[in-house]
């Protein structure tokens, strides 16, 4: 659990590189929520999101301060760092019992590298329906960057597997420990309360509010929808998630649909807002 040496201070991915490319689209968001629900599938994940985070009762601001953080791993320069720090920091004193009567602690090596290692098999797949494939170089750079990430956040070398020939033998045995926890259900759940957006322009909080009743229910099924359908098949599997041929159809189509019209977009639409900075930076920096 020690910090990495200052001297050692980790560097974001490259720019121009798969990572920087593809963390900060808008599609990104839509791959979000199944690598959450991966997370929360192990028991002693599951069981630390369940006891220590305000998920429930600050939703809205929990998801911003999420986003904002994955943001800057890859798009924060030198605050990447510090945000890694800042992370650990968060996480020194979250500990406890999972439903298993197991004591676990947030910064267990194997627990903390999981929940980030669950990020690189979700862009694998997601990836392949909402951009396309990635080439086997791709698919190794991805995965170096991903290591690159690990160390913003403190995860050694030795915790995680270091080529993509090793990551996917560990991923399949750690599929084995997952199971439908108490907060994966919530997340896969059409029926959770959940209050309007607190955040944005003060009309559009209020016709929200107004239409909320309406829109939640659709919302959520959505939600679900993408939640289990951008989990990697085998992982969906293995914690018993129900998915029907039907809905991967329903999938397929809906990525169509995606992978046509994000790309025409405007850069103002198409990335979020860390994204579009660094990339207007990066297009200054080669003038």
């Amino acid at each position: 659990m020690t910090e990495p040496h200052p001297a050692e201070t980790p560097q974001p991915p490259p720019a121009g590189g798969v990572l920087w490319s593809v963390a900060g689209d808008v599609r990104g968001l839509l791959m979000l929520p199944a690598a959450l629900a991966l997370q929360v599938a192990h028991p002693a994940v599951g069981a630390g999101v369940d006891e220590h985070s305000v998920f429930r009762t600050d939703p809205w601001g929990r998801g911003e301060r999420s986003l904002r953080s994955v943001q800057l791993w890859v798009y924060g320069g030198e605050a990447a760092a510090e945000e890694g720090r800042r992370l650990r920091r968060l996480h020194r004193d979250i500990q406890g019992v999972d439903a298993h009567g197991r004591s676990y602690h947030a910064l267990t090596p194997a627990h903390y590298a999981w929940v980030h290692a669950t990020g690189f098999p979700v862009y694998h797949h997601g990836l392949r329906l909402l951009y396309r494939p990635l080439t086997e170089a791709q698919e190794r750079q991805l995965y170096a960057e991903w290591l690159q990430v690990g160390r913003i956040l403190g995860i050694h070398d030795r915790d995680m597997p270091q080529t993509v020939e090793e990551f996917w033998p560990y991923f399949r045995k750690r599929l084995g420990e997952l199971e439908a926890t108490a907060v994966l259900r919530e997340l896969t759940a059409v029926d959770q309360p959940v209050p309007p957006p607190d955040r944005g322009p003060l009309p559009l909080r209020l016709l929200l509010r107004l239409l909320w009743p309406v829109l939640l229910p659709r919302l959520a099924r959505f939600r679900a929808f993408v939640t289990v359908g951008l989990m990697p098949p085998d992982a969906r599997e293995a914690i018993g998630l129900e998915w029907t041929d039907e809905q991967e159809r329903r999938l397929r189509r809906f990525a169509r649909v995606v992978r046509a019209v994000v790309p025409v977009l405007p850069e103002r639409l198409r990335y979020l807002p860390l994204a579009r900075k660094a990339r207007h930076e990066a297009r200054l920096a080669r003038r």
